[in-house]
């Protein structure tokens, strides 16, 4: 996966950011925000255009997949088309990954608004800590994407 240069920018940001007074913060928020949104909605462009590139089968079972298990715990294909045991198996593993880049991307943006209307500098740092996190999980996330078996075309 390519070093995408505005979370490159945002990890750069927070980790300074993450040494500011409480003043700076009040001053530089704003920006530490727009940086936050331009490097999600720069993972989320990259995530959707390397999903763009799988082939018809794998899209159709990520789409089609359920967290649903069967008595054994084990996900099976279904007779409906969605594909082979080593596809399941790997849109199960792109799901889980897309599922803990979520929930810490969520985290994040939580702790960020907690600590404006708390008017507090240590959330906000935590925030910082967690959305670098949140973007890393994210980049683990479309590596496993990339890996696709019959990725028609590198992103």
């Amino acid at each position: 996966m390519r070093k995408l240069p505005e979370v490159e920018e945002a990890k750069a940001l927070m980790r300074e950011a993450a040494e500011w007074s409480t003043f700076t913060w009040l001053w530089e928020k704003r920006r530490v925000r727009e940086a936050a949104d331009r490097a999600n909605d720069a993972l989320d462009r990259l995530n959707r255009s390397v999903k763009a590139h799988w082939n018809t089968d794998l899209k159709t079972a990520y789409k089609n997949h359920n967290s649903k298990s069967n008595a054994s715990g084990s996900h099976q294909p279904s007779a409906n088309g969605d594909g082979s045991a080593e596809i399941i198996a790997f849109v199960e593993k792109v799901k889980a990954a897309d599922a803990t880049a979520r929930r810490a991307r969520a985290t994040a943006e939580e702790t960020f608004d907690r600590a404006e209307r708390e008017m507090s500098t240590n959330l906000a740092r935590e925030g910082c800590r967690q959305a670098i996190d949140s973007w890393e999980l994210h980049e683990k996330a479309i590596r496993r994407a990339e890996a696709a078996p019959g990725l028609t075309k590198p992103a």
